[in-house]
């Protein structure tokens, strides 16, 4: 084991403390500036909306990590131990998160029900004139689609999320201070059950919070695209977390080429795992050409009277340019994968073609009196931009409050000399 990993401090440069403060107040300013949107007549919907795209932005990057850290334990991997504990901290913000989840919740009980989701509101209006309450389609799914159902799952979500994390970070951080080979034990039995919990939770999550607001359409491939991009998030703020830490002098000695390019390799399989279950859902459902399915498409390309609206250009942006081919091409180069530079573009890029990813399936739930969907160049996207911002300085904070309770990284874990001359 290097004498660096022997002797990682247990507190941390001071920047970490200081910065945690400075993320909070970045956190606070961008939820007060989405909150003003409040003020403008006619804009909670649009506020609501933006707010969920935040909060669902953080959530996917936070469940990609808990997920990656449960199948590090399953498999066993050597190479992401020193990763790993980054990941660990990471997952502290789901209670923050699931704080920052509440107010849509709150706002459906005790304000407008159809706030966000329509379907919560039987009065609601849908197209040609109908109301969800006599909509055949919502009768079929009101079991399902209900506020009292919604709300109990969305706690359970976020309570088994919490949970999980909890027992992981626990017998990580102990090991630690004890050694005791158990702790990984315990961490296998905790992966080899929460990975089927997450699965399913990250579905249903992903159904009942984005799917549903056109409750209408069909998929059998939304939870797994959902999976992708939690994934895909996860894997490029890690590669930003390391190089961080690498420039700020603590994981020199630590990091080294070979795990950058680990986590390029998953980068580049996840970008074709999108690509795959992306260009499947979409193929499948122009194939089959059903008006069930393929409105949702349509209203995503074309206004009612025939004209592409802005969303088109956004669909042709993240399948052509943004989710597949640019970092597709990017990461099948070596030195692309290992130069902290290169790399570190890829991982920027991946996180906001996420951002415009989760606005093309939330933002066109709002539509004007014609049924258009409004489009993303506008005033709704401040909104929008503020609650990723206000979301994820909340998440930064969590962070690194976490980080200097523990280890810089795991120096018991039986794998971390492995670890430290991880090859290709």
């Amino acid at each position: 084991m290097s004498t660096h990993a022997a002797s990682a401090p247990q507190s941390l440069p001071s920047s970490t403390t200081s910065g945690a403060g400075k993320a909070l107040a970045v956190g606070i300013v961008g939820i007060a500036i989405t909150a003003c949107g409040l003020l403008l007549p006619d804009n909670a919907h649009s506020v609501a909306l933006s707010w969920l795209v935040g909060v669902s932005f953080w959530t996917a990057i936070t469940i990609g990590m808990l997920l990656l850290v449960m199948i590090h334990h399953i498999f066993d991997a050597s190479w992401s131990t020193v990763i790993r504990r980054q990941w660990e901290h990471a997952l502290s913000a789901f209670p923050w998160l699931a704080l920052l989840f509440l107010p849509l919740v709150l706002a459906s009980w005790f304000g407008p029900r159809d706030i966000v989701w329509p379907w919560m509101n039987l009065d609601h209006v849908i197209h040609g004139g109908h109301t969800v309450g006599a909509d055949v389609l919502y009768t079929k799914k009101a079991s399902f689609l209900n506020i009292n159902m919604f709300t109990g799952a969305t706690a359970v979500f976020f309570a088994s999320w919490v949970w999980l994390s909890s027992r992981l970070r626990k017998a990580s951080f102990t090991q630690d201070v004890d050694g005791d080979i158990k702790w990984t034990h315990m961490n296998r039995k905790t992966a080899a059950f929460g990975i089927p919990i997450a699965a399913l939770s990250l579905t249903f999550a992903s159904i009942f919070w984005i799917k549903s607001l056109e409750y209408h359409w069909f998929s059998t491939m939304y939870g797994v695209w959902f999976f992708a991009n939690c994934v895909r998030g996860a894997l490029a703020l890690s590669v930003i977390m390391m190089l961080w830490l690498y420039n700020r002098g603590d994981y020199k000695g630590i990091l080294n080429t070979n795990h950058l390019h680990s986590v390029g390799q998953l980068m580049l399989a996840f970008t074709v795992f999108w690509a795959y279950v992306t260009f499947s859902q979409y193929f499948l459902i122009w194939n089959a050409n059903v008006p069930e399915e393929t409105f949702w498409y349509n209203i995503r390309e074309l206004n009612a009277d025939g004209s592409p609206n802005q969303w088109k250009y956004v669909g042709i942006g993240l399948i052509l340019f943004g989710h597949f081919l640019v970092p597709f091409l990017y990461l099948l180069s070596y030195k692309h994968k290992i130069v902290h530079a290169k790399i570190k573009r890829i991982a920027i890029w991946i996180p906001c073609v996420i951002f415009f990813d989760l606005c093309y399936n939330i933002l066109p739930a709002l539509k004007d009196e014609q049924g258009n969907p409004l489009p993303l160049f506008s005033l709704n996207l401040l909104w929008t931009i503020t609650a990723v911002i206000g979301v994820g300085g909340i998440w930064l904070y969590a962070y690194l409050k976490s980080q200097p309770t523990t280890k810089l990284i795991p120096i018991h874990d039986p794998r971390i000399n492995e670890c430290l001359q991880h090859h290709e």
